[in-house]
């Protein structure tokens, strides 16, 4: 067996844990619509299946802001803080309802990376973000479209 094709190997099991569903799903929010709605779908995903629920909210770097005096990292921490605030409330609404477990992340970076990585460390069997809601992506490419290329968890994606 030459060493791609035992690479190949190892990352086709990589995936398969012995489960009969997801354990973990992983959420991207960013507090526009479409992730809002993607985060409804996996809190109900998540509770039928029993898994946890990881929302992840990936704080953008954006070193030009920085170097010209905009706080960009307290604009962010404030968003994630706000992501936070709304995913309790929504908790506490149904809670003796539907019981989710659910854990909530933050991660540096771009949105595309940021949720490889959260799905990575995660260890995530499965990955649900909004569709984008920006027309430019029709032309370079969704974060949801460049999750599914990378073809290493399935993603859901939600209009």
């Amino acid at each position: 067996m030459t060493e791609q094709q035992a690479e190949h190997e190892h990352e086709r099991h990589r995936f398969e844990r012995g489960t009969d569903g997801p354990k973990v799903i992983v959420v991207g929010m960013d507090g526009s619509d479409s992730s809002l709605r993607a985060a409804a779908y996996a809190g109900g995903l998540a509770r039928r299946q029993g898994a946890l629920l990881a929302v992840v909210y990936v704080q953008p770097v954006l070193a030009a802001g920085a170097a010209l005096g905009v706080p960009v990292a307290q604009a962010t921490d404030e968003i994630a803080e706000d992501l936070i605030a709304q995913i309790r409330e929504a908790a506490e609404r149904v809670k003796g309802i539907f019981e989710v477990r659910w854990e909530f992340h933050t991660f540096r970076g771009d949105p595309f990376n940021g949720l490889v990585q959260a799905a990575d460390e995660l260890k995530a069997d499965a990955v649900v973000v909004g569709a984008s809601e920006q027309a430019g992506h029709r032309i370079i490419g969704s974060v949801a479209v460049r999750l599914v290329k990378a073809g290493r968890w399935p993603v859901t994606v939600v209009p």
